[in-house]
């Protein structure tokens, strides 16, 4: 038994709110006045959509949808609906023929390592267009999938921004439906629909809401492991939970530089805030 208490609940005009004033700030003072991002057709990527079109306006949000030939053709239709409820204008770019390509030279690649190839294919088209628009890269990483490392480094987690990567899974989903966006967008199965049937509960091996309700306890209330024992949560759950933290740690690191002087970019040459702040 997982216990589902109410530290989750959030005030979603708030939230929202908070988040569209940090969107603003956050873009406008490096320099950029529009956004871009991948749009697959799931809850994540639609609300990041749905908050980007509030702070900049629709006009000035590039949604991309980044289809493979083996997915769900549902995602693409989804994200086309999500644009157009939006006021948005979506652009195609089908990774089949780039990804094919490559591992026709690795045919014995497991679909592990292709749905990695295809995360960073992704985010290499998303920086292209931030190239060509003067559009900063926003991602679609919730709080749940960045302390879990369900992500590909230098693939999902590669974003100049994070909107929403301080909302839990199950937070978003409220967020979803304050934002009003599409029933069909809210209610379908989690899945980064890197292959045929993948849902994100299914291979992550439990529910959003009983992982979400530990890492809040975990994470955010710094709870030690007897004292989630004591309030119901089972010990090799919440075990499995504390070891994956700590293994995926090193994806949510900068890149480590091995110091060698008296001031290392990453240990010593630090700073709070960006210069151009």
């Amino acid at each position: 038994m997982t216990p589902r208490g109410t530290g989750l609940t959030i005030d979603c005009a708030a939230t929202a709110d908070v988040i569209v004033r940090a969107l603003r700030r956050e873009v406008e003072r490096v320099g950029f006045s529009k956004v871009t991002l991948g749009l697959s057709g799931g809850l994540d990527s639609a609300v990041v959509a749905s908050l980007a079109a509030r702070a900049f306006g629709p006009e000035n949000v590039i949604p991309i949808c980044m289809p493979y030939v083996k997915s769900n053709p549902e995602s693409l239709t989804h994200g086309k609906l999500v644009a157009v409820s939006l006021g948005m204008q979506p652009r195609v770019e089908d990774i089949t023929r780039q990804i094919d390509l490559y591992f026709e030279s690795h045919p014995d690649a497991n679909r592990a390592r292709r749905g990695n190839k295809m995360a960073r294919e992704r985010m290499t088209i998303l920086y292209d267009c931030s190239m060509a628009e003067g559009a900063l890269v926003l991602g679609t990483s919730n709080k749940t999938e960045l302390l879990l490392g369900y992500s590909t480094i230098f693939g999902d987690s590669a974003a100049a921004l994070m909107p929403i990567g301080d909302l839990y899974k199950t937070q978003v989903f409220a967020l979803a439906e304050s934002l009003g966006l599409p029933r069909e967008i809210r209610e379908k199965v989690p899945s980064a629909d890197l292959w045929e049937g993948q849902s994100d509960e299914a291979e992550l091996g439990f529910l959003y809401a009983d992982v979400d309700a530990l890492l809040l306890e975990l994470v955010d209330r710094r709870q030690r492991p007897q004292a989630l024992h004591d309030i119901g949560f089972e010990p090799g759950f919440v075990e499995q939970i504390r070891a994956r933290l700590r293994q995926q740690q090193y994806k949510r690191k900068m890149p480590v530089v091995i110091k060698l002087s008296s001031r290392t970019v990453d240990k010593d040459f630090l700073y709070p805030r960006d210069w151009s702040g």
